[in-house]
């Protein structure tokens, strides 16, 4: 069955994600075709990127490196719930990202995004670096506004929109990520060979 990973991308202590990711999952969940599983970046403290050479020529050094390398091979595609900070993606996740390459390759990527702004230009930001790691992003998007979209700025109420959204995010992360299954299965087959 199809994997994907739900990655909350904010680590700030208060963080409004962890309501977004929560309801992602709490949704994604009632779901018959697909496995889904929250990643909290809380859980996976990396440092700022310190591989001695590029995620793409080499397995790591860095026993951190090769834990969250672990954790994100696994899964078929994600949905990364993020904030925007300063019209960008929080620097923990870019961190995250960037650590690997081969276990983002070949996966499809929706965004949940939320701010003042809804989070889109974060998004457009992410969207860049996915298609970099040659992940393929699907067009949908959750944009949640956190003046609109929270009680006092701090409690998620999702609307009727949001969860259309969410659902057909989740369709073309689901279609997605099985459509690209014959590429991961030709680079797995790559890799056993050269090794």
């Amino acid at each position: 069955m199809i994997r994907i990973g739900i990655i909350l991308g904010s680590t700030r202590p208060n963080r409004n994600g962890q309501q977004v990711a929560r309801w992602v999952l709490d949704t994604a969940s009632r779901r018959g075709d697909a496995e889904f599983e929250l990643i909290d970046l809380r859980d996976h403290p990396l440092p700022h990127f310190d591989e001695p050479v590029a995620p793409m020529f080499g397995p790591s050094v860095h026993e951190h490196t090769r834990a969250w390398a672990e954790r994100i091979a696994p899964f078929d595609g994600f949905v990364m719930v993020t904030p925007e900070y300063n019209h960008s993606a929080p620097g923990v996740l870019k961190n995250a990202i960037d650590h690997l390459f081969a276990q983002w390759a070949d996966k499809a990527v929706g965004f949940v995004s939320y701010g003042a702004g809804g989070g889109v230009r974060a998004v457009e930001h992410l969207r860049l670096v996915c298609s970099a790691l040659c992940m393929a992003d699907v067009s949908a998007q959750v944009v949640i506004s956190v003046l609109t979209d929270f009680e006092n700025y701090t409690a998620f109420q999702p609307g009727d929109r949001h969860a259309t959204a969410l659902n057909t995010l989740l369709d073309q992360v689901v279609a997605w990520s099985a459509a690209l299954a014959p590429l991961r299965q030709a680079a797995a087959e790559t890799t056993l060979i050269n090794s």
